[in-house]
């Protein structure tokens, strides 16, 4: 059995379709909608409606962590707007599901990142399917779990949670063979994001299912460029799938 698997899709149409060849299923960890482009100014949600110029002051701000100064920036710029600023967001993040999800292949096993607004995919999602967040399903007879979304961050992205909540849809899991994540256990190495020079958050649930019932593998994006991809606790295999946005190709997964 070979699962092909990618993370932090962010707008990658042009590789999607690609991305399950010689898989017997794909399995996506969520992150598909592009909002403002780090490493490219021009594209995103926010430079589409902004500019560049604002983009950069944006991402400018957030990197230098002036969270308060960066909402009030783009609060400034969305109030420019005609009405309400959600209705031009959704708007964009439904054109964005809309080829997203048309490319994507199937059969395909998706659950949400941070920055995905889960009630939107409902009308995007085609036969071969299959969205789980605090479920599992039998893959190729080994039982994957999959908990989706982020905690909470001064980034205030659409999906994240409370750490109660997130822990809960991990332990509604249970025993797996395989459980994939959007965000990293709580292992520094594995949050620490070498180009933005930062720790994001991981989930002390998930190390603590990792330490408590030893899957196979633990699989997980989120931070795109990673100190460490990979790390070994007790039996279990942790794995950064990489940034497919940048990359282009999935990680696979033998079984």
């Amino acid at each position: 059995m070979r699962i092909h698997v990618v993370s932090d899709v962010h707008g990658r149409t042009d590789a999607l379709p690609a991305a399950a060849d010689g898989a017997d299923a794909l399995v996506c960890l969520g992150d598909l909608i592009l909002f403002v482009d780090y490493e490219d100014h021009e594209q995103g949600i926010f430079p589409e409606l902004f500019g560049r110029d604002n983009a950069e002051r944006l991402i400018a701000l957030r990197t230098a962590r002036r969270f308060d100064e960066a909402r009030d920036f783009s609060r400034g710029l969305w109030a420019s707007l005609d009405g309400e600023a959600w209705p031009h967001i959704e708007r964009a993040v439904d054109r964005q599901y809309a080829e997203l999800f048309t490319a994507m292949p199937t059969p395909a096993y998706l659950t949400y990142g941070n920055v995905d607004v889960p009630r939107m995919w409902g009308p995007h999602l085609r036969d071969g399917h299959h969205v789980l967040d605090g479920e599992t399903t039998e893959i190729g007879g080994l039982r994957f779990g999959f908990v989706g979304g982020g905690l909470r961050t001064e980034y205030r992205t659409p999906y994240e949670v409370d750490d109660d909540v997130y822990a809960a849809k991990v332990a509604a899991l249970g025993d797996v063979d395989v459980l994939c994540s959007h965000i990293p256990p709580a292992v520094p190495d594995l949050l620490y994001d070498t180009v933005a020079r930062r720790f994001e958050r991981g989930s002390e649930a998930i190390l603590d299912a990792i330490h408590r019932t030893q899957p196979r593998y633990v699989l997980f994006g989120h931070v795109h460029q990673p100190l460490a991809r990979r790390t070994r606790i007790g039996r279990t295999e942790c794995v950064n799938v990489g940034h497919f946005r940048a990359r282009g190709v999935p990680y696979a997964l033998t079984l």
